[in-house]
């Protein structure tokens, strides 16, 4: 790309118009800072210098997992030797534990568990929601929509319905990996295919629901499939306007079967969040998740388009196997802490982003 190119493709951006699927990777050949201050002026003009948070705790109940995917290494069918499934009552009590330490939010996503039946997904929202109404219950990626709809011949109208019959409030995004259909062959074959993932969300937020997207990046993907996978999500939410959040997630590379990874450099990751805040202009919030990310590249992420940070998350099973250092979460006056010494000012969030506390 030329000096001039480059120059035309800044004043686009600083205009405020849509990138196409060519602009979006040439973006990539602008250097770092000239990225950030783009995506920065972005997120400035949103939200200031809010950086948001929750309180939240996750929720892993089994890792026994029918499909089979080259980059888990949470599955128990894979090269994790310890498989679980938790009962109700183990989960209610976590639930019940996490509300006393003051958790909003209770993210819950299991492996594929074709043992498990239909009720012990389904059921445990419910004991959840009527022992706790007030927690946000967060559950059910679209693969996991798939999975219960291939395995118990139900329609993805079905499965939908019952996870709000059952106390499920909003989706989460996990699940959509990477869009292009031969990566998604090579990463996880039989699993969710990209129109399916799309369809169950564009479903959800038909029925007035809300859910976060995510994009698993940094493993045998390039920069073109990044870009396209943005598009695919930017051209639903001209849909629906159901996305809340985008969480580009960092693939996490220790045991397990992905092999020949371009593994990020810390500069190729803070690059993909900023452009993802400049070819997302209508999805509210970019997600610096700081399981994939680390917490010290999440904080600097604030300053290329991030404005969220996830939460304290409390005990994280799924990313952690794979060699994230959130296997105990983060404690809340730390995560505060830290926000405030990167000149940013902490707002605790519901899960559906309504501002609760401004950490002045």
């Amino acid at each position: 790309m030329t000096e001039l190119q480059k120059e035309a493709l800044i004043e686009k951006v600083k205009r405020r118009e849509r990138l196409s699927q060519e602009e979006g990777e040439a973006l990539y050949d602008l250097d770092l800072y000239t990225l950030g201050d783009l995506a920065d002026a972005i997120r400035k003009e949103k939200y200031g210098t809010k950086s948001y948070f929750n309180i939240n705790r996750h929720l892993n109940p089994t890792n026994v997992c029918a499909d089979v995917c080259k980059f888990c290494a949470y599955s128990a069918t894979r090269k994790n030797p310890n498989p679980y499934t938790m009962s109700h009552e183990e989960m209610l009590e976590i639930a019940t534990n996490a509300v006393k330490n003051g958790a909003k939010e209770i993210h819950i996503v299991s492996a594929h568990n074709p043992d498990a039946g239909l009720e012990w997904y389904m059921g445990s929202f419910k004991k959840i929601k009527e022992a706790h109404p007030q927690l946000h219950v967060k559950a059910m990626t679209a693969a996991e929509v798939d999975f219960l709809h291939r395995e118990y011949g139900l329609s993805y109208d079905e499965v939908l319905d019952l996870m709000i019959e059952s106390g499920v409030d909003s989706m989460p995004g996990g699940g959509a990996e990477i869009f292009d259909e031969e990566v998604r062959e090579y990463l996880c074959k039989g699993k969710v295919t990209s129109d399916q993932w799309l369809q169950i969300h564009q479903k959800w937020h038909e029925r007035g629901r809300e859910s976060n997207a995510t994009m698993l990046f940094g493993h045998v993907e390039t920069r073109a499939h990044r870009i396209d996978h943005m598009i695919r999500l930017r051209d639903l939410q001209d849909k629906t306007g159901g996305f809340n959040a985008f969480i580009p997630l960092v693939y996490q590379r220790e045991n397990n079967y992905l092999k020949g990874c371009n593994f990020p450099t810390g500069q190729e990751i803070l690059k993909t969040y900023a452009i993802s805040r400049i070819m997302l202009d209508n999805i509210p919030h970019i997600k610096a998740y700081w399981v994939t990310a680390s917490i010290n590249l999440a904080l600097i992420a604030q300053e290329f388009g991030a404005d969220d940070l996830d939460g304290t998350i409390e005990k994280e099973s799924i990313q952690s196997a794979a060699g994230a250092k959130s296997a105990k979460g983060m404690q809340l006056e730390e995560f505060i802490s830290m926000i405030k010494n990167t000149g940013f000012t902490p707002v605790e969030r519901d899960s559906l982003y309504k501002e609760l506390k401004v950490y002045e």
